[in-house]
Order: C-alpha cells, then sequence, then structure tokens
C-alpha cells in the first residue's frame, strides 16, 4: 500500500501571513519594539529579569534557553518554568523532546531549534516578551491576594475578630502545673 502526502504552504493563508511577519521580524531591521529588563553577560547570553519568579537566560553559543529560580523555591516556580517552555515549544522556538531539569537546583533547560531562515535569538526574545505579558496578570493577582491575606490578618475586620473578655483568660493555664510533678509519684523515688 503506497500513501502519498503532498504539503501546500500555499493553503492555509494564515500559516503564510504567520510564515512571512517572522521572516520579516527576523531579518528585517527593528520591526517590533520590545521592553524588557535584561542584561547580556560578558560570553553574550541574555538575562532576562521580568518575571515575579523565574529568571530567563538565553544561552546562544550552547543553544539553550535555561529557567533558573528566584530567590523563593515556592511550589510556584516549577508551574511558571513549564509554562514558560511550553509556550515556547507551541512557539517552534525550543525542542519539546530537550525540556529537562537543568545542573543547578530547580532550574529547567531546554535546546533552542536551529534554522538558517530566522535569528532564532531574536525570535525567542520577541517571544519571552508575550509570555511575560500573558503571565503578568496572573503574578499581579497572586500578589493582590498575598496583600489582601496579610491584611486581613493583622488587621481584621470587626466581624472577624473579638474584644479582649477578662474573664476568659486567667494566670494559670493548662493542666501540667509547673510546681508539681506529673502522676503524683514525686514522694516514692528517692536517692
Amino acid at each position: 500500500m503506497k500513501i502519498n502526502v503532498k504539503f501546500n504552504k500555499e493553503a492555509d493563508p494564515k500559516e503564510k501571513a504567520l510564515h512571512d511577519k517572522l521572516k520579516k521580524l527576523s531579518k528585517g531591521p527593528g520591526t517590533k519594539k520590545i521592553e524588557l529588563k535584561a542584561r547580556k553577560t560578558l560570553d553574550g547570553n541574555v538575562m532576562i529579569m521580568d518575571h515575579e519568579d523565574i529568571d530567563i537566560v538565553i544561552m546562544p553559543t550552547q543553544s539553550k534557553i535555561i529557567a533558573f529560580p528566584k530567590d523563593n523555591f515556592e511550589g510556584y516556580v516549577y508551574d511558571a518554568q513549564e509554562k514558560l517552555f511550553k509556550f515556547l515549544s507551541r512557539k517552534g522556538i525550543i525542542d519539546p523532546s530537550s525540556i529537562q531539569g537543568g545542573n543547578v537546583f530547580m532550574s529547567m533547560e531546554a535546546k533552542m531549534v536551529q534554522t538558517e531562515d530566522y535569528n532564532v535569538v531574536q525570535a525567542s526574545l520577541l517571544n519571552i516578551s508575550k509570555f511575560l505579558d500573558e503571565e503578568r496578570p496572573s503574578y499581579l493577582i497572586r500578589k493582590a491576594y498575598e496583600e489582601e491575606e496579610e491584611r486581613r490578618l493583622t488587621e481584621p475586620d470587626p466581624e472577624e475578630s473579638t474584644e479582649f473578655d477578662a474573664n476568659r483568660h486567667s494566670t494559670q493555664k493548662g493542666s501540667m502545673r509547673p510546681n508539681i510533678r506529673p502522676y503524683g509519684i514525686s514522694s516514692i523515688y528517692r536517692v
């Protein structure tokens, strides 16, 4: 049994428009401007520190993207890393089979796809910027929730608090009294 498969690039106009747009962005001079909190290291790596939970490093010489946790090692750091690499794999920036844990504690890394048609670093920066724009509302909501929870615990509303009642509080608390030995056997054993 023989199966013939034909790939027609002209079939879907959306695909062609996206392909043309990516080609223009990767080869055209300054067609899209993005703003990121980023630094370039001495060896040419680009460090992006816009995300609340992770720092993202693009390593063009090793064709890698690495996500490092910031100071906190909470459970949502892994979720942010997983979302980043799923987003980048859906956009075709990284190879999904190369996603793995890094050699630094709680880091995650993936290999960038190599191509001659596009500038992979610029495409990565553009897509990471889009990811950060998508992710920003979720960590702003989380930050607002944490601030409200702290405010609620430190300055409770009148319906969530009670007044001090001196009749309910006594100087002696609990069943273990400090001057009396437990079980009443203090006089049985002598040394």
